[in-house]
């Protein structure tokens, strides 16, 4: 008998941290706070420390983080694991595209373990400017836009090397919380330290560019690049490369985008292997493809067979359910169905 496994997304609209994120909160903390502490809770920084780097990184940040934090309880465990500084170190897959022209676009993969996935879309007004994103963390992001069409995803950057610094979901809220351009975008990731090596793609709405390689433990990297997966230039990490298909999955990115122009046909191309992934078990099978829009700042979540639609002008809550097969068998099972949108 096939085994199988339902991995739930929710669509939560909420201006500023209140009863629909504490909602979520409440049912991921057990899991985040098991892994903050894995390595033993004096390994992590104090509260002191971490309300410092953000002090001196993201200063304008801080009154949403205290928001969040007080919509969280306002525990010291809590408040350390939300303010991002110095987690515990994990990896992930991704492919990311940057498609130019007449319709600008940004579309990614996100490859990770079903089991691991939070599945929250949140679109918030923290400060001011609308913001759309799929969360990690709780509060920090793995891809998203806000209302001036700046869009921007992270992939994994396939080293090893760790250091002092933020998760990178957390700089990817501050960027899309006050950067309306990619040039802007770029300023704030070099002056921000990262904790991890991890490739950022960008686009804004007049199409401005740009793939930037942060690393712990060496200047950040600009590039003209449209196509990121997980190794940077000089493939330090071949093991890794090899397991996630990093090369073949680079290769094949790039011959759609210079086969096709559109984005329906580079979109196909990312529903198909070898960029569409099924090794779940080894934590890098697909679970969504992300299409970013920057001209009218709207988003598609696509699965084979369906796709979900919100912007920053028209987002609703709603919940949908995914059912994916095993990693003996890999792959999103046919027919999946959303259920009942909650409100």
């Amino acid at each position: 008998m096939q085994n199988t496994m339902d991995l739930q997304f929710e669509a939560i609209n909420e201006d500023v941290p209140g009863s629909k994120w504490r909602r979520v909160f409440d049912r991921h903390w057990p899991a985040y706070s098991r892994w903050f502490e894995r390595d033993g809770i004096r390994t992590r920084p104090t509260h002191s420390m971490s309300l410092k780097a953000l002090q001196t990184y993201m200063p304008k940040l801080l009154p949403t983080y205290e928001a969040v934090v007080a919509t969280a309880g306002g525990g010291d465990l809590e408040a350390r694991f939300l303010s991002m500084w110095c987690p515990p170190f994990y990896v992930g897959g991704c492919s990311q595209a940057i498609v130019t022209g007449a319709e600008p676009s940004l579309i990614r993969n996100y490859d990770y373990s079903p089991r691991l996935l939070q599945g929250t879309w949140l679109s918030s007004r923290f400060n001011g400017k609308r913001v759309v994103a799929v969360v990690d963390c709780l509060w920090g992001v793995l891809d998203g836009i806000n209302e001036d069409g700046l869009a921007v995803s992270l992939a994994f950057g396939g080293r090893t090397a760790a250091g002092e610094g933020f998760g990178v979901p957390i700089v990817l809220r501050y960027v899309l919380e006050f950067a309306s351009t990619t040039a802007e975008a770029v300023a704030m990731l070099r002056n921000i330290p990262v904790h991890m090596s991890y490739s950022i793609a960008l686009i804004d709405r007049k199409g401005k560019h740009a793939t930037v390689y942060v690393n712990p433990d060496r200047p950040v990297e600009v590039m003209e690049r449209r196509v990121s997966t997980n190794h940077q230039p000089g493939l330090e990490w071949a093991w890794y490369a090899e397991t996630t298909n990093s090369v073949e999955r680079e290769a094949a990115v790039e011959k759609l985008l210079s086969t096709y122009g559109s984005i329906k046909e580079v979109l196909s191309g990312f529903q198909r292997p070898p960029i569409y992934q099924t090794h779940y078990g080894r934590r890098c099978g697909t679970l969504y493809t992300a299409v970013y829009r920057p001209f009218d700042a709207s988003v598609e979540l696509v699965w084979p067979g369906s796709v979900w639609r919100q912007s920053c002008a028209d987002f609703h809550d709603e919940v949908r359910t995914l059912r994916f097969n095993d990693e003996e068998f890999g792959g999103l099972s046919p027919g999946h169905q959303p259920i009942t949108a909650s409100s």
